[in-house]
């Protein structure tokens, strides 16, 4: 039983990253925004949906999403070397989808709808207030509203001040 267990996860696991790269490449087709996020002016990088995944992850709570988290290239070589504080130029990209059951795996979950694009811009000295994270959270490739961003430095604040502000731990 346990084997049995362990395979359904280890295909569980395949299916999700699978489904995570071919929502990426759905992303692709819509939402280069021109539009900066309210207080920190972060924007959606060009280019980020080909930056490597640092973590998939999963939210059930109120959420109820898939994630996958996303950094360039100054980003994954900190991750790779074990830096913190991450330096200037850190980028890192979670994009977010609703988790839908599977129709071809019973109890496996795949991406639905796409929920949100949320970029982390390191710049100690233009962030300095922030711990030196500058925020965007965008929906369909626009910036949310300036009380959104007004929560992410302090939810960063109050559970990962150890790590840089940083949720996300590389998976190699």
């Amino acid at each position: 039983m346990k084997e049995r267990d362990s395979i359904a996860q280890l295909i569980l696991a395949s299916l999700v990253l699978a489904a995570c790269a071919a929502a990426l490449t759905a992303l692709a087709r819509g939402e280069e925004a021109d539009d900066s996020s309210p207080i920190f002016g972060v924007k959606i990088p060009a280019g980020y949906r080909g930056w490597e995944l640092i973590a998939p992850s999963h939210e059930a709570g109120g959420f109820n999403e898939l994630r996958g988290i996303l950094g360039n290239a100054v980003a994954m070589k900190a991750y790779r070397e074990r830096t913190l504080p991450f330096p200037d130029g850190a980028i890192l990209a979670k994009l977010a989808w609703k988790q839908e059951p599977s129709t071809e795996f019973d109890g496996a979950f795949v991406p639905g709808r796409a929920t949100t694009v949320q970029i982390m811009v390191k710049d100690s000295k233009k962030y300095a207030s922030t711990g030196g994270w500058g925020f965007g959270r965008f929906i369909d490739g626009k910036p949310v509203d300036r009380a959104q961003h007004e929560t992410c430095f302090g939810c960063h604040q109050a559970h990962v001040k150890d790590h840089d502000l940083v949720f996300t731990r590389f998976v190699q």
